[in-house]
């Protein structure tokens, strides 16, 4: 009976890799988990469930929980590091694939940056477009009429808050943010989510644009665990079939 049961797996990666972050899913189960710094993880199984284990160093894995996880509650999984060498070519030099070699093995000075002849420079995030142009064109505040008595007022801030061209900047930074963030979750959780939960792939996309249009899919993605994207993920596709069967009925 025990064994027949589903009961909590307490489990612990390997590798000369990262073991943070690794996606663990449960495809019988249908059950999905990360790792911690520690490599360790917690996910519920029942014998002959498949586990399957991703990360962009490693190399795919998967496991069947036989008799002795399920007794003992415990699984060590020993994962394979992914190596992407590229192919080896002669250009002047001879590249081996190995990037600090090559780097090494590369005659040239190295360009200048501001550090070397002594000035400040800016080391932050680089701005997009939109936001380069948000950050040129002001936001007017009311207090800025008080410049009117000393005749210091700004006038672009004014003049774009009237035209309306200011509104539309911020809007023009919220897509490209949204965007951004969207092609991040299809790069780190589009083939494990899809591994679980059964969409026809025509469909994927469609589905994804669907998630982008939450209002609060910046709010609930960004800066959030993988695990909280999933759940998030796992919501908008309930309610992205419920709409199907509607549009069909």
């Amino acid at each position: 009976m025990v064994i027949s049961q589903s009961i909590e797996i307490n489990g612990y990666i390997k590798s000369k890799k990262n073991i943070e972050n690794i996606h663990v899913i449960n495809k019988t189960a249908k059950i999905f988990t990360v790792t911690n710094n520690k490599g360790e993880f917690k996910i519920y199984g029942s014998i002959n469930d498949t586990l399957t284990f991703t990360s962009i160093q490693h190399k795919p894995k998967s496991i069947v929980l036989d008799k002795n996880i399920i007794s003992s509650k415990t699984c060590e999984v020993n994962l394979e590091e992914l190596i992407n060498e590229l192919d080896e070519v002669t250009v002047g030099k001879i590249l081996t694939g190995d990037l600090y070699s090559d780097i090494n093995n590369t005659d040239g000075d190295p360009p200048i940056n501001f550090y070397d002849v002594g000035i400040p420079g800016y080391t932050g995030k680089i701005a997009t477009q939109s936001e380069r142009r948000l950050s040129e064109a002001g936001e007017f505040k009311p207090k800025m009429l008080l410049g009117l008595l000393t005749g210091g007022i700004p006038l672009n801030p004014i003049l774009n808050g009237i035209s309306g061209r200011t509104k539309e900047l911020k809007q023009h930074v919220r897509m490209e943010r949204k965007a951004d963030l969207l092609r991040t979750i299809k790069v780190n959780l589009f083939e494990d989510f899809f591994s679980i939960h059964e969409l026809d792939e025509s469909l994927h996309a469609d589905f994804f644009y669907f998630c982008e249009d939450d209002p609060d899919f910046y709010t609930r993605c960004n800066g959030t665990s993988d695990i909280e994207v999933f759940e998030f993920l796992k919501e908008k596709l309930k309610q992205y079939k419920q709409n199907l069967n509607t549009k069909d009925d």
